[in-house]
C-alpha cells in the first residue's frame, strides 16, 4: 500500500513512513524556491533558508542550534529553483524535541537584523566559493541560458549585491506569499508509530495559523536553444549540454530516469563513463542528469576534459544518445539496466534523509507516496520501446543547448 499523506486539522499536510532505525528525520518541505522570488530580490529563498534558523520568540540563535546538537542531532536545510526545506536528523526518542524545534522556527522565526547583516557576509563567502569552482558554476550558468529570461534560470545564491539589499520585510513578505497551507508538507521518516506522531505534529503544528490561497508561477516561454563558449583561466574545459524534459507529472519520467541511469548515471558501467573515460582515457567525470520540476524537466550531460579534446568527447557523448535513439536495448540489456538501477535506488534508501527529502517531495504534489516494492514494479514493466521512445523525445540534438567553461591554457 501506497504512503498516505494525513491531514492536520488546520489542513497541514504530513507524511509519515514508519522504520525501525534507531536515527530519524523530520523536516518541513516547502513549495517555494528561487522561481517564486521578486524580480528584483535573486537569491532571496536562500537567504531566508540561512536566517530562519537565527533566532525565534523564545530562542536566540545559539539556542536553536543546540537543541538539537546537544543531544546528538543535526539541523540543516536546502534550497533549490522551487523548493526549500528545513530538516531534523536525531535518536528516535527525540522527535518531540525535533517538532517542537522546527515548529518554533517555521512559526515564530524573528530574523533579527544583526543577525540579517552577519548572515549576509556568510553568502557572500559561498558565492565566492562558487565562482571559484568552474565544474560547480557551469551548471547554475548553463540553467541561465536554458531558462533565458525566466525564474527558472536565476542563480539560486543570487549576487552579492542582491543580497545585500535585502531586508526583513523582504523575506516576511516572501514567506506570507509562499508558505502557504497549500505548498507545505510535514515528513517523517523513523521509528515512531504514525498516531503519536500525528499527536506530537497536532500538538506543535496543529494550531498554527496557515494562510490559504493559491500562488501562481511564471509559464515557459518559447525555448531556444544556444551556444556559448567562456573563457576561464582553468586547466580544465568544462562542458554542459542538454534539453528540456519531462515535468513531474509525466508518465514519461520514470523510462526516462531510467534511460538517463543507463547514459550517465552513477555506475562506472554507464554508456558515457566506458566511451568517453574507459575506452578513451578523455575525461575523469562524465555524468548526465534528469531534473523533473512542476512544469518542465532538464535533461543535461557534464564532463571536464582537455582543451584539445572537448570536440572529441562532444562527439563521443552525441554519437551515444544517437545509440539510444536508433537502437533498442536487448532483452538481457534491459534486464540487467533494470536490476543496476532497481539496486541504486535501494541502496539511496539506505539513507533514511535521502528518502524523507524525495518522498516529502513527491507529497507536495500527491495525496500518496508510492513504497520500494511499487517503485521496482514500475520499472520492471519499462519496455525497449518506452526507452527508444523516450530517448527519441529529449535527445533532439538540434533543441540542445550548450555551454563551455574553456581552459586559456592551451
Amino acid at each position: 500500500m501506497p504512503h498516505r499523506v494525513i491531514r492536520l486539522r488546520n489542513g497541514l499536510r504530513l507524511l509519515h513512513i514508519p522504520t525501525a532505525s534507531p536515527i530519524s528525520h523530520f523536516g518541513i518541505l516547502i513549495d517555494a524556491g528561487t522561481r517564486d522570488e521578486p524580480e528584483q530580490h535573486p537569491g532571496l529563498a536562500h537567504f531566508v533558508e540561512h536566517t530562519i534558523f537565527k533566532g525565534t520568540e523564545k530562542r536566540n540563535a545559539y539556542r536553536v542550534i543546540n537543541r538539537m546538537e546537544s543531544v546528538g542531532g543535526d539541523l540543516n536545510a536546502s534550497t533549490s529553483k522551487e523548493e526549500t526545506d528545513f530538516y531534523a536528523s536525531f535518536l528516535s526518542p527525540d522527535y518531540p524535541r525535533a517538532v517542537e524545534l522546527l515548529a518554533d522556527i517555521f512559526f515564530h522565526a524573528t530574523f533579527p537584523k544583526k543577525e540579517l547583516e552577519k548572515e549576509k557576509t556568510v553568502i557572500f563567502e559561498e558565492i565566492n566559493y562558487y565562482n571559484d569552482s568552474p565544474s560547480e558554476l557551469i551548471f547554475d550558468d548553463f540553467e541561465s541560458l536554458v531558462f533565458y529570461q525566466h525564474d527558472m534560470g536565476k542563480n539560486i545564491l543570487g549576487t552579492k549585491e542582491s543580497v545585500q539589499h535585502i531586508h526583513r520585510e523582504d523575506i516576511m513578505d516572501f514567506i506570507g506569499r509562499n508558505y502557504t497551507l497549500e505548498n507545505v508538507v510535514l515528513a517523517s521518516v523513523g521509528n515512531i508509530s504514525t498516531e503519536k506522531l500525528v499527536r506530537l505534529c497536532e500538538k506543535h503544528f496543529g494550531n498554527g495559523r496557515m494562510k490559504e490561497g493559491s500562488r501562481r508561477r511564471q509559464p515557459l516561454g518559447q525555448y531556444c536553444p544556444q551556444s556559448r563558449t567562456v573563457s576561464k583561466n582553468t586547466s580544465q574545459t568544462n562542458v554542459v549540454t542538454g534539453t528540456l524534459a519531462y515535468d513531474i507529472h509525466s508518465p514519461k519520467r520514470i523510462p526516462f530516469m531510467l534511460l538517463n541511469n543507463i547514459l550517465g548515471g552513477q555506475g562506472q558501467n554507464t554508456r558515457l563513463n566506458m566511451s568517453v573515460r574507459e575506452k578513451k582515457g578523455l575525461a575523469y567525470t562524465v555524468e548526465s542528469y534528469f531534473n523533473a520540476f512542476s512544469d518542465c524537466g532538464l535533461f543535461s550531460v557534464y564532463f571536464g576534459c582537455d582543451a584539445h579534446e572537448r570536440d572529441h568527447c562532444l562527439d563521443l557523448v552525441h554519437r551515444e544518445l544517437e545509440k539510444l535513439k536508433r537502437q533498442q536495448l536487448g532483452s538481457l540489456q534491459l534486464y540487467y539496466a533494470k536490476k543496476q538501477y532497481i539496486g541504486q535506488l535501494a541502496l539511496a534508501q539506505e539513507s533514511k534523509l535521502n528518502e524523507l527529502l524525495a518522498a516529502g517531495h513527491i507529497a507536495l504534489f500527491y495525496d500518496e507516496v508510492s513504497t520500494m516494492d511499487e517503485d521496482i514494479r514500475t520499472i520492471e514493466n519499462i519496455t525497449a520501446e518506452q526507452l527508444c521512445e523516450v530517448a527519441n523525445d529529449i535527445f533532439d540534438l538540434p533543441r540542445f543547448t550548450t555551454l563551455i567553461f574553456d581552459s586559456e591554457e592551451e
